[in-house]
């Protein structure tokens, strides 16, 4: 709670708050340093009054009231501004049109106006500069001077909150209302917490707030209005027994706090110690108004009459008013209700709100143990994790590190192979040649000798040695048989682009998470149905697509039935009146996550559909939104209906509204493959009855039979029953069933049929009850 109780300006706890127009509260004492005169104001007014304001500000005299007694420039500024008001309320002439000009107000005239915060000031404000004493003048002249600037121009002072300017009027912050309940509340957290409320240290008396004097003179008066200590000659000098300041009430200061209690915590003040903001003192909190515990609390008083309690509140303005603002003020034709019934109802009224309050506090304290859980647990999994990453990188070093040594191995391995070639050439080839060197040398010496005989003698077998000697070397024998270069060239490329993209993914790869049906979107229309799902929030696992399943109706097996990226799927030509059971299931690259919770979902009892504009011929005309039809030809030309039965039993008719010469329409049921330019029935894909005005035949393969007597007309009803339960096909005129069941052993998928020409033009009506109250079947002619 302290900072509720701290000022926005000085950052210390409220001392003598007043309510700003914005609702923000500030220190009175911070109020005159932010207060501002407006920029630019000097140059625009006229010499006279220029010349009138400097008067006033060096002659001190009070001819008017100042323009805040209480607080303008602090409680000095009370005597000396009162010529400057008077100059500028009547002493310049047209001086006060040109100070309205002045002005903050904004557009609306709501005494508010736009202000961009300076950036020289630490809390966004501009704070007003202290006014320089004139030579030869004591600090209390040179505080009525500050306060009778501040009060001869058009001043405004700026929210340090919400940066909001406005305007003050004749009476300056007197005009803004203290908030004594704030300071009754900071008064009790001081005591609570132990500490005084005003300044440092007690003082054996109560001092003057306004003395240049060293040390002040004590106290003599205390303004009740003002909330100002005086002696006697600052009271004689700042606050004249006249004008605005005769309605204030004078009273003896308040008896100071005792030793003890000022030891203790209880609160007590230095009189006249200087505040935290500006070198301002704060005459509340060291004077009457924070004097002790014992002190009687002052209410709030009415700041237009200064001695009237607040008896009403104005509903129109939202404020406290007194009796007189009712009698003699702007308050009197506004609806206004006693102060007590208000205060009760705002009491409730904030009780109420404190209640959703504690509400959001609540969830906030348990979201706040969340995220210390969340804390927790990102502190041991990056322990975790980094215990697995070094882990892992030791796996990859030892892995590197066996395989270098088996590369090694293989390097080493082809080394020694060389040498050991290189070895046995050098051996084998010394060999030799010290061989052919000795036969050499021996051949040489032989051709040396001069006994033909003896020459002749060996000489056939020394050519045979030289030659077997000169085969010896062969082509390739001297030449080395293996290289000096290594065959083995190490492919790093492709591992080392691995380690340097070597990174974290951004998601586990896990299963996905089941997925979460939203049953409001979930929805059934006629026989088909909608389902839509999402996958849960915080999910960190990708999700490549999902897989839809539904049963049979009948409770059977799962089957797929959408596989895709879509979280919305609408699923067409379903049993009616059926129930089928639902679910879906999310996969990525990982594998198929797990099941959904399984919904239900009922397809309607009876079918509601139209003509299908899109499978007839193109003669065929259909109006009424597709429910009733003709055609534009004198040849028969078949249309289907939207709907597809493969299952249950299934009503419809087919008001005759228009029936000319006599033709021959049919109706009845159709594969979706009909041919469409010849009457129903005369294909193997139509199951038909075609009827005249006299009497009616089923037809299909282009086979007739069962003629049955009694025929349409216009305004004639045709009805259509097929049963797919009993696999049959039975046909209706007039309530009345047409002959004995029309066909049998029907099965498979079947969609509403029929064929007319321009002769004739029906209605179709869908959504009815299979009829159980229909008349007895009429007999066949043949």
């Amino acid at each position: 709670m302290e900072e509720e109780l701290k000022c926005p300006v000085c950052g210390s706890l409220f001392r003598e708050p007043i309510i700003l127009p914005c609702s923000h509260n500030v220190c009175l004492p911070c109020a005159r340093t932010i207060a501002v005169q407006t920029p630019d104001g000097e140059q625009h007014l006229p010499p006279p009054l220029l010349h009138s304001r400097g008067s006033a500000l060096s002659s001190g005299a009070a001819a008017a009231p100042p323009l805040d007694q209480e607080a303008a420039a602090g409680p000095a500024c009370s005597g000396a501004g009162g010529s400057a008001a008077g100059g500028l309320g009547g002493g310049a002439g047209g001086g006060s049109d040109h100070a309205d000009k002045l002005s903050l107000y904004s557009e609306t005239d709501s005494g508010y106006g736009s202000y961009t915060p300076s950036l020289k000031s630490p809390n966004g404000v501009r704070v007003l500069p202290m006014v320089p004493a004139p030579p030869g003048s004591s600090a209390a002249a040179a505080r009525g001077a500050a306060c009778s600037s501040l009060s001869s121009s058009s001043s405004s002072i700026t929210c340090p909150q919400c940066h909001r300017s406005a305007s003050l009027d004749h009476r300056g912050l007197r005009g803004f209302q203290r908030n004594r309940l704030l300071e009754a509340i900071v008064q009790r957290y001081q005591q609570g917490r132990g500490a005084a409320p005003g300044a440092s240290a007690a003082t054996a008396v109560a001092i003057c707030q306004l003395c240049d004097r060293t040390p002040p003179e004590p106290a003599a008066t205390l303004c009740e209005q003002c909330d100002v200590l005086y002696c006697a000659a600052c009271q004689l000098k700042c606050h004249p027994s006249r004008g605005p300041f005769a309605k204030h009430r004078l009273v003896q200061p308040p008896p100071p706090p005792a030793p003890s209690e000022v030891a203790s915590g209880s609160p007590g003040a230095v009189q006249g110690a200087p505040s935290g903001s500006g070198g301002c003192k704060s005459p509340g909190a060291t004077g009457a108004g924070a004097a002790g515990g014992n002190t009687a609390r002052k209410y709030p008083t009415c700041p237009e009459h200064e001695m009237e309690n607040y008896s009403m509140y104005c509903l129109s303005c939202r404020t406290p008013v007194c009796y007189l603002c009712l009698e003699e003020g702007r308050h009197g034709k506004h609806e206004v209700k006693p102060l007590g019934a208000m205060w009760k109802q705002h009491k409730a009224q904030l009780s109420q709100a404190l209640n959703g309050v504690s509400d959001k506090a609540k969830e906030a304290k348990e979201f706040l143990v969340q995220l210390k859980n969340i804390l927790q647990q990102i502190q041991e999994n990056g322990l975790d994790y980094e215990a697995c990453l070094v882990a892992q990188c030791d796996a990859l070093v030892d892995a590197l590190t066996r395989q270098k040594a088996k590369l090694l191995t293989k390097v080493t391995k082809e080394r020694e192979h060389k040498l050991k070639m290189v070895w046995d050439q050098i051996n084998h080839c010394t060999l030799k040649l010290r061989q052919s060197t000795g036969l050499m040398e021996y051949c040489l010496e032989v051709i040396k000798e001069n006994d033909p005989a003896g020459f002749l003698q060996i000489s056939d077998a020394l050519i045979k040695r030289v030659q077997v000697s000169q085969e010896q070397w062969v082509k390739g024998a001297l030449e080395p048989k293996v290289s000096a270069e290594f065959e083995l060239t190490l492919d790093s490329e492709p591992l080392l682009q691995a380690i340097h993209q070597l990174d974290f993914i951004q998601m586990k790869c896990r299963v996905p998470p089941v997925p979460l049906l939203q049953l409001e979107k979930c929805c059934t229309r006629n026989n088909s149905v909608t389902l839509a799902w999402r996958t849960p929030p915080f999910t960190h696992s990708p999700v490549d697509g999902y897989i839809l399943e539904l049963d049979d109706g009948d409770g059977g097996q799962f089957r797929e039935v959408y596989v895709g990226k879509e979280t919305l799927c609408t699923i067409d030509g379903l049993h009616f009146n059926s129930t089928y059971n639902a679910r879906v299931k999310a996969f990525n690259s990982s594998g198929v996550g797990p099941y959904s919770k399984t919904v239900v979902l009922q397809t309607s009892d009876v079918a509601w559909f139209t003509f299908d504009p899109n499978s007839g011929h193109r003669d065929i005309i259909l109006s009424n939104d597709n429910q009733t039809a003709t055609c534009s030809s004198y040849d028969d030309r078949v249309v289907l209906g939207t709907a597809a039965f493969s299952k249950g039993a299934h009503y419809w008719e087919l008001h005759v509204d228009r029936y000319d010469n006599h033709p021959d329409p049919a109706f009845g049921v159709a594969r979706a493959s009909v041919v469409k330019d010849m009457m129903l029935g005369k294909d193997d894909k139509a199951w038909a009855m075609y009827v005249d005005n006299n009497r009616s035949w089923f037809m299909h393969c282009n086979s007739h039979t069962n003629r049955t007597e009694g025929g349409v007309c216009k305004g004639a009803t045709v009805g259509v029953l097929l049963d797919l339960n009993k696999h049959t096909l039975t046909f209706f005129i007039n309530g009345q069933q047409q002959g004995p069941t029309a066909f049998s052993h029907v099965d498979g998928v079947f969609m509403p049929a029929l064929s007319l020409n321009r002769n004739v033009q029906v209605t179709l009506h869908t959504g009815l009850e299979v009829p159980t109250n229909l008349g007895r079947p009429k007999l066949s002619g043949n």
